[in-house]
């Protein structure tokens, strides 16, 4: 585990409190880490929000019950949540470049398999293989920022980081305008779940121009150096008890906000809406910084 404790986050004075001034104060190899970690975000929420712009296609084309249909996201969903944790655990053990670097790759090749499926039981278990790895590159790209950014500055830039996500919804509408306008939708949808694979090349990315953060680096060569690396299930024992039982109902309040505009599948008039809806919620997040300072004094991380 971390070796910083609850009750012991480091907060520093706010000197600017500006939405920008993060960025202005980042030196090149930080600035990086935010535009990597922004891209996977974006690409995340791309590949995410494929399936609600195809459910109308899936259930013509296979005769699917809607409430089925409706299944696949669901189970991405609840597979995001055990893809977060092992995320979380792995960037403990290999490091949070590496493991955003992994999960990329992860959901990335499993939209792909979307795209050659034959059955909806197939696309079940290819969508919620997706999930953990869209999940996982949630925890250590939110991570990786906030340990790469100045302390005073961390809740605005995860919070930007975090903005990211309706960038990607707005790309996925744009790819089914075009396809669906270009080729039948028979095929269009499987093109859709094809492009979903593209973010595997942030990877090449993140390997040339992304560091380590050197506090995350410091952790694990001295975790490596005693022997006692964390366990998977440490953060439901001890003083991490309550820290991981307040975040995580932050946390689902959040998401089951945001994520209820496309549950069973939304018009597509009306995909706008969340889009907007999802960057004003999570860009104000940012914004409040003294909330975040707040809840970083009580050693909560929320996503």
């Amino acid at each position: 585990m971390s070796t910083v404790q609850p009750g012991a986050a480091e907060v520093a004075p706010i000197e600017d409190s500006s939405l920008l001034a993060f960025y202005r104060d980042m030196n090149l190899p930080e600035r990086r880490t935010f535009w990597a970690c922004a891209s996977g975000w974006a690409l995340d929420g791309m590949d995410f929000m494929i399936y609600p712009l195809v459910i109308g296609t899936i259930i013509t084309l296979w005769k699917v019950d809607p409430g089925t249909a409706g299944l696949a996201g669901t189970v991405t969903l609840l597979a995001s949540a055990i893809g977060g944790w092992l995320g979380g655990y792995l960037a403990d053990r290999i490091g949070r470049v590496r493991t955003l670097q992994l999960t990329i790759l992860w959901f990335s090749c499993f939209s792909l398999v979307c795209a050659f499926v034959q059955n909806f039981d197939q696309l079940l278990i290819a969508r919620a293989l997706l999930g953990l790895g869209f999940g996982g590159e949630w925890a250590a790209g939110a991570v990786l920022m906030g340990e790469a950014i100045q302390p005073q500055y961390r809740g605005r830039a995860v919070g930007s980081v975090a903005s990211a996500w309706p960038v990607g919804w707005g790309l996925a509408v744009l790819s089914q305008a075009v396809l669906f306008y270009l080729m039948p939708a028979e095929v269009a949808w499987r093109w859709m779940f094809a492009i979903g694979a593209l973010p595997a090349l942030l990877v090449f990315f993140v390997r040339r121009h992304v560091e380590e953060p050197a506090i995350a680096a410091a952790t694990r060569a001295k975790q490596q150096a005693s022997g006692d690396g964390p366990a998977p299930w440490e953060i439901f024992s001890g003083s991490i008890l309550r820290t991981t039982m307040l975040a995580s109902l932050v946390a689902t309040g959040c998401q089951g906000r945001l994520l209820r505009h496309h549950l069973l599948g939304t018009a597509l008039s009306h995909h706008r809406t969340p889009a907007v809806d999802c960057f004003l919620h999570r860009l104000s997040r940012g914004i409040d910084h003294r909330l975040v300072r707040r809840i970083a004094g009580r050693g909560l991380a929320c996503r």
